[in-house]
């Protein structure tokens, strides 16, 4: 059992929970995720790490209800318990196996959507533990669903948030942010990295391919069972398949081909839908675990 040590609401529908799983302390990276279940039956929850502690043996994660078994995670408090808590999996940021000394030189824009915000923090974090400077763009419909700001100041070189209702901060679409960066203020970027919701990543990763700003995204959030068997994640990148959770979750924003990813996240919220898919994709539905190839 895996103890929650504490268990806070973010935002309307959006949570925090610090989690006790020394083990995945220990060795977790940003960029990484772990499989939660409530009790036996419960369902497999792919969520991103939003932090760690290695010393206290605590992981933190951050997770939107979206289903009845999210639902039922929010319900959880400080002293109940996950019955499985297993990670780190998936590949740490690209950046985590860089040379520190070339990386100081990098100039890095990160932009966070909606709960996005969760998996872009450990980055920056990582890096300004290193003596790196990022800047980072968090976007939200409004105000009031505006996560982790407080902690996102405390990392980051500059921090902008915009607002689609102009609640707070800049109205407008994290993208008018970007160009305002580059465009106006002469702000020039090596690397990009977009996390937030697909549209978002899609539009962002349009521009800076404009702007020639090498960008990364993560494709966490098309993941269900988090192993490549349900094939849920499977996209195209470039002219190869890959599977988020066995390949990913971050790959080369410029070569995703995101129309198809939605399009096929859509397919596979109903029965008919998954089973057209299996049909069409045959034995390239699934991604395997990367000990089984897909049996």
């Amino acid at each position: 059992m895996y103890k929650i040590v504490k268990a806070r609401q973010l935002a309307d529908k959006i949570y925090l929970m610090d989690v006790e799983a020394p083990r995945t302390a220990r060795v977790c990276e940003p960029g990484e995720f772990v499989i939660v279940k409530i009790d036996e039956t419960g369902e497999r929850i792919p969520l991103t790490i939003c932090d760690y502690d290695r010393e206290n043996g605590i992981v933190t994660i951050v997770f939107q209800i979206v289903g009845a078994s999210t639902r039922k995670m929010a319900a959880l408090k400080a002293g109940d318990s996950f019955r499985d808590f297993v990670g780190p999996l998936g590949k740490p940021s690209e950046f985590v196996h860089e040379d520190l000394t070339v990386l100081k030189n990098k100039k890095m824009l990160f932009v966070a959507g909606g709960v996005g915000t969760a998996p872009v923090y450990p980055q920056v974090k990582w890096l300004r533990d290193r003596g790196i400077d990022a800047d980072v763009i968090v976007g939200a419909k409004t105000k009031d669903l505006l996560i982790l700001e407080e902690e996102m100041k405390a990392v980051a070189a500059n921090l902008y948030i915009t607002t689609d209702d102009g609640s707070y901060g800049q109205k407008g679409m994290v993208t008018d942010v970007i160009k305002d960066l580059v465009e106006h203020q002469g702000k020039q970027y090596h690397v990009c990295v977009a996390i937030g919701p697909m549209i978002m990543m899609k539009f962002v990763c349009l521009l800076t391919k404009k702007l020639n700003i090498p960008t990364i995204v993560s494709m966490n959030p098309i993941m269900v069972d988090g192993t490549g068997m349900c094939g849920a994640c499977r996209l195209t990148v470039g002219d190869e398949v890959k599977f988020a959770c066995v390949d990913g979750p971050e790959f080369d924003g410029h070569k995703v081909n995101f129309d198809e990813a939605m399009k096929r996240q859509q397919m596979y919220r109903t029965e008919e839908g998954r089973a057209m898919l299996k049909l069409k994709e045959g034995d390239t539905h699934h991604g395997g675990c990367g000990h089984c190839q897909g049996d």
